[in-house]
């Protein structure tokens, strides 16, 4: 589904049950027994399954927590402007806050909507500690050595990587969360899905609030951003996965085609600045089902009319 736009294409045989994992750029390494690459062999199905269940069981805590709230705290400074370190100075609580409030924004949504209590996230205390000492680093360290560090372009494309990873996880968390609540309610799985994966997106209104700043048109319902949209279909990749026999491949296969998903567009925005690939799809369905083809149309049957208006006026007065 998703693997051919990461660089892999999977064929699935139905009748024998195996799955033959190609190269999408047209090689692979074939590495057995410490020899050289070979270039003309494919890559052992069984190694490359076994590095997708081995993805799947990745610990969160502590990595990809730290390189989750180092992105956030680096969103909020970056949000701040150039004013973020006088800010900083003045309004610590609310700096926090805020950023606080990024870092743990998705579990709070989801538990919001789902009945439970919304500050349960912060109960991690370990987590909570983590994230308050990147926050002070980002913020706070002498000559600016822990933003600059964060900042730096490999450190930025690690931490990056890691967090896709743990958008993932999130995603597939809340997705399995909400089929235990609601087995049977599909948008639910998707909505609580998307929540856990980007939350900082929907609550930026009052984050931003938090900090002073009333920003009423900033809403992700209005425009989504594009790890919404992704975040959308991998819940709905789950959902399919989970509950409907459309998807036959292992699971661990199609978890790992979604970290895969992830991590190269976030790549791809930073190093080569493709933002939103999904704004073509979006374009032609809008034409198509949303009216868009028959408002060109009507614009232009209506220029006609104007056309022919104009000249039967110019008759008359002649």
């Amino acid at each position: 589904l998703i693997v051919c736009a990461i660089s892999f294409r999977i064929c699935i045989c139905r009748d024998s049950g195996e799955f033959c994992v190609r190269k999408f750029l047209g090689y692979g390494l074939g590495l057995k027994n410490n020899s050289a690459p070979n270039f003309n062999n494919i890559m052992d199905p069984e190694a490359f399954l076994d590095l997708a269940n081995q993805v799947t069981k990745l610990k969160m805590f502590p990595y990809f927590d730290i390189a989750h709230s180092v992105l956030c705290a680096l969103h909020v400074r970056e949000d701040l402007g150039p004013g973020a370190q006088q800010f900083s100075r003045k309004h610590p609580m609310s700096c926090w806050l805020s950023t606080m409030l990024v870092v743990f924004a998705g579990g709070m949504l989801a538990g919001g909507l789902l009945g439970e209590p919304i500050l349960a996230p912060l109960k991690n205390t370990q987590q909570l500690m983590v994230a308050t000492v990147v926050w002070y680093v980002i913020f706070y360290t002498p000559f600016d050595i822990g933003y600059k560090a964060a900042k730096f372009l490999p450190i930025k494309l690690l931490f990056s990587a890691m967090k896709e990873i743990y958008r993932c996880k999130k995603v597939y968390d809340g997705v399995t969360h909400a089929a235990k609540l609601y087995p049977n309610a599909y948008i639910i799985m998707i909505l609580i899905g998307t929540l856990k994966g980007n939350g900082a997106g929907f609550t930026k209104l009052f984050e931003r609030l938090i900090r002073g700043v009333w920003t009423p048109t900033a809403m992700e319902f209005m425009q989504p951003s594009f790890p919404t949209k992704a975040c959308i279909v991998a819940s709905i990749i789950f959902v399919l996965d989970k509950k409907t026999d459309l998807i036959s491949a292992p699971h661990a296969l199609v978890y790992f085609g979604i970290v895969i998903f992830f991590v190269y567009f976030k790549l791809s925005s930073i190093l080569l600045g493709i933002h939103d690939p999904f704004v073509p799809f979006e374009n032609l369905f809008c034409a198509l089902f949303l009216g868009g083809i028959w408002d060109s149309l009507a614009k232009f049957l209506g220029k006609g009319g104007v056309k022919e208006g104009e000249k039967t006026d110019a008759k008359k007065k002649d």
